[in-house]
């Protein structure tokens, strides 16, 4: 029995070293490349928009606002 019981068990700690060194990677990768995501706009954010750049007249505002609801 020179130590045997213990042997089978030294493979485990490199790989949870391994595993620790990837989810790391991973995480940093993730923040670094993500980044703030923009937030969605919603279409009457859109429609005012449009409308405040002269994209459209007041009658096309209004009737596309009425009828998003």
């Amino acid at each position: 029995m020179h130590g045997t019981g213990m042997a089978g068990w030294m493979w485990i700690w490199p790989l949870l070293v391994v595993a620790a060194l990837v989810v790391l990677a991973v995480l940093v990768v993730r923040a670094v490349a993500g980044g703030p995501q923009p937030k969605a706009r919603s279409a009457r954010q859109i429609l005012d928009e449009r409308y405040a750049r002269g994209e459209i007249d007041e009658e096309e505002y209004r009737r596309r606002r009425d009828a998003l609801g």
